[in-house]
């Protein structure tokens, strides 16, 4: 496996993503365990992709507008939905001084939801993954899958550090309402804007 390949994943997971702010918001809502479910719930919205990757559903997302625009826009009413449930404190981002298992499954429902209503995501892995594979690779599928488990396995590492830093954080934040109200505006508002430039985005 080459450096540039690890060096190229390590740059595009840890760069601030809509899989980044939610695992950062979960971390700060809901504490440690909340963020390492949101950056293992990111991670597992990845694996549609990849299967659609390696089966050619993402040229038919590329070639298709419509179906292109019904996944795009679905996924722009979910980020904008996710900025109003935070600006609500509900479902997986409210704040709570102490964890509730109950909420658990609303953190992996909401990353897994996050990642795969991006249809970008698809076509990255088609552009991106082949790009590292031999011409003369005996087996390309093999190949394939191996680096991107690789690339899931740094996905997960790198947004378990961000979320476990964030909730390293949350005890200095937490008791100050004015504070967390102030990220919650911000976390909407990078919803928003994460919705937007999704909605501006072309194929």
């Amino acid at each position: 496996m080459s450096i540039e390949f690890l060096l190229t994943t390590l740059i595009i997971v840890a760069s601030p993503g809509t899989g980044v702010i939610y695992t950062l918001a979960a971390g700060l809502a809901r504490g440690g365990r909340a963020s390492l479910l949101a950056a293992f719930a990111c991670t597992l919205g990845i694996v549609p992709h990849l299967v659609a990757a390696m089966m050619g559903i993402a040229a038919l997302l590329h070639a298709s507008a419509l179906l292109y625009g019904i996944v795009k826009y679905a996924g722009v009413v979910y980020l904008l939905y996710m900025a109003w449930q935070t600006l609500r404190e509900n479902r997986a981002l409210k704040v709570e001084a102490k964890a509730d298992t109950r909420s658990a499954w609303r953190i992996v429902t909401d990353g897994v939801l996050v990642n795969i209503l991006n249809p970008k995501l698809s076509i990255f892995f088609v552009a991106f993954l082949p790009q590292f594979i031999p011409a003369g690779e005996s087996n390309p599928l093999m190949r394939m899958l191996e680096l991107s488990g690789v690339f899931m396995a740094a996905t997960f590492i790198v947004f378990a550090i961000y979320g476990l830093f964030a909730a390293a954080m949350r005890d200095q934040v937490v008791g100050r309402p004015s504070v967390m109200a102030w990220l919650r505006r911000t976390f909407a508002a990078a919803f928003v804007a994460l919705g937007a430039k999704l909605a501006l985005s072309e194929k």
